[in-house]
């Protein structure tokens, strides 16, 4: 079901980004760049698979086309382990190429840090996704449009399964105590995902995990 709410979005003007705070770069609005072709690259702290591969990737690109009309934006967010996904972490990565947590973990384990810090520096404008918390109490409503949409043929179930599933559905619902904004707009699947926007504003792009066509994509914009 995320997957196709994010392809729904594909040919729609891209939305307005809603951030924290902009912790690298000065603040700047989607509107502001419409002449370019814009990435914005939204990952985790605490995610290894963001700093092995989407970041360098992401950083390689900015090098070679922001001169030809590429701007690419980070937008660090979380949607689990909020005590690691913070935005003074982020800060301490943008200031000092700190690592936390599984990446920290992960890169040492790769011989990816220098002296515990990643190796690299992110180029790009940085900002923190604004994470909103989520109201304590989970309604009914909520538990049947969040099975509605993960089990569509939720009433073949017979009533001890039905009770069953809503109630892992209220736990899940209620262990999710904050709604990440970048998610919520373009109905993210996890990071990293990329979101790629062309020069009149529209979104022509947005994938989550390895995005193998993504130069491609850029290059074929930049043209356009």
């Amino acid at each position: 079901m995320v997957l196709n709410q994010t392809m729904t979005l594909i040919g729609k003007t891209a939305k307005e980004l809603q951030l924290d705070q902009w912790v690298q770069g000065d603040p700047v609005k989607l509107k502001q760049l419409l002449g370019t072709v814009i990435l914005i690259e939204v990952f985790q702290v605490n995610c290894p698979g963001c700093f092995l591969h989407s970041l360098p990737q992401a950083i390689d690109l900015y090098q070679r086309y922001s001169n030809k009309g590429l701007n690419v934006l980070g937008i660090a967010t979380a949607f689990e382990d909020y005590d690691k996904n913070t935005l003074n972490n982020l800060k301490r990565l943008v200031e000092n190429n700190e690592v936390f947590g599984e990446t920290l973990k992960v890169l040492q384990q790769q011989n990816k840090l220098v002296a515990d810090r990643l190796a690299y520096h992110i180029p790009f404008p940085v900002a923190m996704d604004k994470i909103n918390k989520h109201h304590t109490k989970i309604s009914n409503a909520e538990i049947t449009h969040f099975i509605n949409q993960q089990l569509p043929d939720f009433r073949r179930y017979n009533s001890l399964q039905q009770k069953q599933i809503q109630q892992q559905a209220f736990n899940y619902l209620e262990s999710r105590l904050y709604t990440a904004e970048t998610f919520r707009l373009y109905a993210l699947q996890g990071t990293p995902s990329h979101i790629i926007i062309d020069k009149k504003g529209i979104i022509r792009g947005c994938e989550f995990g390895y995005f193998t066509e993504l130069e491609w994509l850029i290059t074929t914009l930049l043209e356009e």
